[in-house]
């Protein structure tokens, strides 16, 4: 059961994220940005980690679970060290995801055949 709900509400986040590509003007980039920022506020809020706990992966997956990860980590990053932990929280939540989608990046630019348009 677990994966039917991960299943389903990462397929919803991608339909809002479709719909929004379909049917109005904004650019796949803004789409992104706005996902990010959804999650961020929905985690703040405490919204977003009681979807996590019922959806699992098909929460965090998405761009608004890096979001809602952000928003964990400063939360977290504030108690622990007061106002410094704005700066500090999102980035030390986030570094290992961060960190491994640029030398994957790098790997794959190691391997692939860039073409000019």
């Amino acid at each position: 059961m677990n994966y039917v709900k991960a299943f389903v509400v990462g397929g919803i986040i991608c339909l809002i994220g479709q719909i929004l590509i379909d049917r109005t003007k904004l650019t796949p980039a803004r789409i992104l940005v706005l996902f990010v920022c959804i999650g961020c506020l929905l985690g703040g809020l405490g919204i977003y980690p009681q979807l996590v706990e019922f959806a699992g992966a098909g929460a965090t997956v998405p761009l608004t679970g890096f979001g809602n990860l952000l928003a964990k980590g400063v939360k977290e990053e504030i108690d622990a060290v007061g106002a410094l932990g704005i700066l500090t929280g999102g980035l030390k939540a986030a570094a290992g995801g961060v960190t491994a989608a640029i030398c994957f990046a790098f790997l794959a630019a190691l391997v692939a055949k860039p073409k000019e348009k």
